[in-house]
């Protein structure tokens, strides 16, 4: 079943949506990505939620390896000694390591931040802040097809480039993430040594300008994705692009865009999906 059928299913009243979402967080990334429900398209820009104040900080000096669950009970961490850079250099090491099947949750990650938060599999990030995200906020690496990625609340700020690198396979589902100051929210690569179908789900979601484009995917290997409930902040001359599509490769030459914009496709989403305000 495509994911907008889930849109003409009766809904269920406030309180018990609320209450399945609640109960949805304890789930792995797997389940939560399965069980979370797609929001009304078309719902009106409010205000954007406010970003929690750190509870602490902690310096980082070598990568964080996560099995399990890690509840970082909103600590500020952030990059030092060999994890202190700050630039966009590819190849970087991440503040926390996510093994298959690993949760990271309230978390806020400061400046330097390296790069982020690795995916070695099926992930769930959840109520994870980037305050200044470095080369990537979070890259998602598992090569089986049944993989999973979650990452359900949070948000992240000042991403010159990309928020989020999708090199993996499987699927990726973003839900009640906020973005502010970026380049892109989603890009699947365009050119790694091993390519793969991905599918993207970004719902429920608070875009703030500027910003330049949302998802990007490649057509040539399948990739799709579907925006629903995007409430998008201070682009009134919709500057920022929703989906871009791109013929990708694995020689590491610079893919090739050829198009944006909903196709029924690759690019699923109708102008109600969007708001702005």
């Amino acid at each position: 079943m495509s994911e907008r059928a889930h849109t003409h299913r009766r809904r269920p009243g406030r309180r018990r949506m609320a209450a399945a979402l609640t109960a949805a967080l304890g789930l792995t990334g797997a389940a939560l990505a399965t069980n979370v429900m797609l929001q009304p398209a078309g719902a009106a820009a409010a205000a954007v939620p406010a970003w929690p104040s750190a509870t602490g900080t902690q310096a980082v000096s070598k990568t964080i390896a996560v099995s399990g669950t890690y509840d970082g009970s909103l600590k500020r961490f952030y990059g030092s000694g060999d994890l202190g850079g700050d630039g966009q250099d590819e190849g970087q090491d991440p503040i926390f390591k996510l093994a298959d099947g690993a949760t990271l949750k309230n978390v806020i990650l400061g400046s330097p931040a390296a790069d982020g938060v690795h995916c070695s599999g099926s992930c769930t990030i959840q109520n994870v802040w980037w305050e200044d995200v470095g080369e990537d906020a979070a890259s998602f690496k598992g090569t089986s097809t049944g993989s999973v990625y979650t990452v359900y609340g949070g948000g992240a700020r000042k991403a010159s480039d990309k928020v989020f690198q999708f090199n993996g396979a499987g699927k990726l589902v973003i839900t009640k993430f906020q973005v502010a100051d970026f380049g892109k929210l989603v890009r699947s690569c365009g050119n790694c040594s091993k390519q793969y179908k991905r599918d993207i789900i970004v719902n429920d979601v608070d875009i703030t300008a500027p910003g330049k484009s949302l998802v990007g995917i490649n057509t040539n290997y399948g990739d799709t994705a579907a925006l629903r409930s995007v409430r998008i902040h201070g682009d009134s001359s919709k500057k920022i692009k929703p989906c871009i599509r791109y013929t990708g490769n694995n020689t590491g030459a610079e893919p090739k865009e050829t198009g944006s914009g909903p196709d029924g496709t690759y690019c699923r989403y109708t102008a109600s999906d969007l708001s702005y305000g």
